[in-house]
Order: structure tokens, then C-alpha cells, then sequence
């Protein structure tokens, strides 16, 4: 296992390949999953998963001082034909399929909600439009739980967007049926104030693909916790990111991919920029490939582009292997500050350095940015981009 950990500005990290006989993936380090809360100690800060996170901040989602309040956060899901969604209550038995709480906060989310929201594709439907779903905060304490099921060779593209003030834990269930195709985009624009704490987990069917989204601006405090199992063969998962972490916020994004099944793939890339003092980034991919996962192909990235003094980056790439008979795998991370000679180039062409600067950081982003395939959502995520660039000038 390689990491590239407390990397300061300007440093660049690379990793290698390690077999398991030699470490461990961390998440393995800690508790096994589990539903029940009472599973998992109360974390002080010193645990493998918890060491980056500040859990002062955290208002209570850590120890279950959180409660719930009546102003926490409202839902709207628009959905077009072909698209059927549900409330439902705990009791249903199509929730916690396709994953099981790996921490205490994501147990307690689970134990706490009261109604999900079940947005369901049949079989064989394509859709031409988005799935979009609104989650926002009204100021107060909330535990939620959404569930997203396509069936066989459905196809869709779902669209989840975070605003306003909470103290939200909410896991986040992706079920695709064999042959179906799920985009994510997952967008955290929450308010300066906001912590935001998320699993979201994946169940991959036979020849199914699914790709992941992740795009967080917002928040005093973000940690989502993307999943990825495979249920059947021939599964691929790319799971994309890109976060603009400023003055004080703390965002971050643990990764994991089990490849458990035979004959699937994986690509995993992020890319974070940062601006002003006590920003801290953190991004941890682990990716373990079990004994009988012949035939993987895998690889993950994380960029990072620091944009002032002040600001942190963690950021840890782990790879398990626990067989020879794969295709491939591989990791990076790098962090580092503006290529000078970059900048140099524009402004020799008579560009100002400050319009220089936000040509870097847009070229940076571009590549996932375009990978969203929405205009409005692509138009929306590069103005705030600009706007985020023009408030640190």
C-alpha cells in the first residue's frame, strides 16, 4: 500500500503497487460493517478512517447527539415517464441491498431515517431525460435514505443536487439490474455552514455500468463515502470527482471499490483544487481485488492544484491485490501548484495573469466537467468555478 499523505503545497506523490501479503486496504482495518449503530465505537479521531476528519465540527453526526429535527431538509424528485417513485418506510425490503454501513455515522443515518425516497426504472426503458432529485437544507438535523433501482438493460441519467443549510447523514443506494447504465451526478453547493456526511453504495450487475459523478463546492464539512461491489460478471464502474475546497472548508472523499466478482472494471479519477488558508482536502481510493476477481482491470487517480498558501491536501491511494490473473491496476496522486511555465505562455500572448489563471483552472476541470453530458449542469458547475476564482482575487 502507498500513500501520499499531509502532502504540503507545491509536492508531488505517486504510488506503487503493493500485494496484500504486504498491507492492508484501511478500510479493513476497522469495524466490520453492520446496520447497528452500537457496532461501532464512538471514534475519537486516532482510527485509520477518522484521523483526517475534524469530528468537532462534525455537530454531533459522530456520537448521536444529532437529533432530528422537523426542519431538516426537504426532497422533491422530478421524474419523467417511465419512472416510478416511491415513499417508503423502514420496513421496506428493497433498502440496504446494495450496501452496509462501514461507519457509525452511516449506521446511525440508517437507524435513524423515518422514510426513503425509492425512485425506480423498469426494465428495459431508456430515458431521454434526466432523473432530478433536490435535496434541500432548511436549517436543521436530518437522516435520510435513497434508493435508485434500474432494471435489466434500463437506461438513465440521475441528477442530485444539494443546496441550502443542514446537518444531513444520508446514505445513498444504486441497484443496476444485468446489462442496465446509471449516471450519477451527485452536486454538494450546500451553504458555508453546512456538513453533509454520505455512503453511497453500488451494486453492479452482470455487464452493467455505472458511473459516478461527485462535484462538491459547498459545506463547512463534506465526507461522502463512495461504494462499488459487483453482483455478476462483466460489470464496469467509473467514478468521477471534482472539488474546490476555500478558506476553512473541509471536503472530503473516501473511495472504495471491492472488486469481489470476476471480469469487471474500474476507473476512478479526481481532480480538487484549493484556495485559502485552512482549506483541507481529503481524498483516500482504495481499491481491493479479492482471490476471485481473475480477470480485473483497474486504475484511480487523484490531481490536486493548490491555488494559495494555507491549504492542505491529503491524499492516499490504495491498491489489495489478492491475485495475479488480472488485466491490470494501478494508482496516482500528485499535488502541486500552477505550472509557471503555463501561465508564462498565456500572458506572453497578451493574456492578463488573472484571466491566465482562471484558463489554467478551467482546463484543469474541463476533462470530467464534459463527462456530465448535461449542458445546464455543465454551464452551471464552470460558473462556479469562475466565481469561486474571481473571490479569491
Amino acid at each position: 500500500m502507498a500513500e501520499a499523505q499531509n502532502t504540503p503545497a507545491g509536492s508531488t506523490t505517486a504510488g506503487s503497487i503493493a500485494v496484500a501479503a504486504e498491507s492492508t486496504v484501511a478500510t479493513r482495518m476497522s469495524a466490520p460493517p453492520s446496520f447497528d449503530v452500537a457496532d461501532f465505537p464512538v471514534p475519537h479521531g486516532r482510527e485509520e478512517e477518522w484521523r483526517f476528519t475534524p469530528l468537532e465540527r462534525l455537530r454531533g453526526l459522530h456520537n448521536g447527539t444529532a437529533v432530528a429535527t422537523g426542519s431538516g431538509v426537504k426532497v422533491a424528485i422530478e421524474a419523467p415517464e417511465g419512472v416510478t417513485v416511491e415513499t417508503v418506510g423502514r420496513d421496506d425490503s428493497r433498502l440496504g441491498k446494495a450496501g452496509i454501513p462501514v461507519d457509525r455515522v452511516a449506521a446511525q443515518a440508517y437507524s435513524s431515517f423515518e422514510q426513503a425516497s425509492v425512485v425506480t426504472v423498469a426494465k428495459e426503458a431508456v430515458l431521454t431525460e434526466p432523473i432530478r432529485i433536490a435535496v434541500h437544507g432548511e436549517g436543521g438535523v436530518a437522516y435520510g435514505h435513497q434508493l435508485i433501482q434500474l432494471g435489466a438493460f434500463a437506461e438513465a441519467v440521475v441528477v442530485i443536487d444539494h443546496t441550502g443549510d443542514a446537518v444531513l447523514a444520508a446514505n445513498v443506494d444504486y441497484v443496476l439490474g444485468d446489462g442496465a447504465k446509471l449516471t450519477v451526478v451527485s452536486v454538494q453547493d450546500w451553504d458555508d455552514t453546512a456538513v453533509h456526511v454520505g455512503q453511497h453504495n453500488a451494486l453492479v450487475g452482470r455487464d452493467a455500468s455505472f458511473k459516478s459523478i461527485v462535484v462538491t463546492f459547498g459545506g463547512d464539512v463534506v465526507r461522502l463515502h463512495p461504494r462499488v461491489a459487483y453482483a455478476a460478471p462483466g460489470g464496469e464502474a467509473e467514478l468521477l470527482g471534482l472539488y474546490f475546497t476555500d478558506k476553512g472548508q473541509h471536503q472530503e472523499h473516501r473511495l472504495l471499490v471491492d472488486h469481489n466478482t470476476p471480469h469487471c472494471k474500474s476507473n476512478a479519477v479526481y481532480k480538487g483544487a484549493l484556495q485559502g488558508d485552512g482549506a483541507h482536502a481529503v481524498w483516500i481510493g482504495d481499491v481491493l481485488i479479492q482471490a476471485a476477481a481473475e480477470g480485473t482491470d483497474t486504475y484511480e487517480m487523484n490531481r490536486n492544484l493548490v491555488l494559495t498558501d494555507g491549504a492542505r491536501v491529503d491524499s492516499v491511494p490504495n491498491l489489495e491485490i489478492e491475485t495475479g490473473e488480472i488485466v491490470g491496476a494501478g494508482h496516482a496522486s500528485a499535488t502541486g501548484r500552477f505550472d509557471d511555465e503555463q501561465l508564462f505562455y498565456l500572458q506572453s500572448r497578451g493574456i492578463p495573469a488573472e484571466e491566465a489563471r482562471r484558463l489554467v483552472v478551467r482546463g484543469f476541470f474541463a476533462e470530467l466537467v464534459q463527462q456530465i453530458g448535461l449542458p445546464d449542469v455543465e454551464a452551471r458547475l464552470i460558473e462556479k468555478i469562475e466565481a469561486e476564482l474571481k473571490a479569491s482575487v
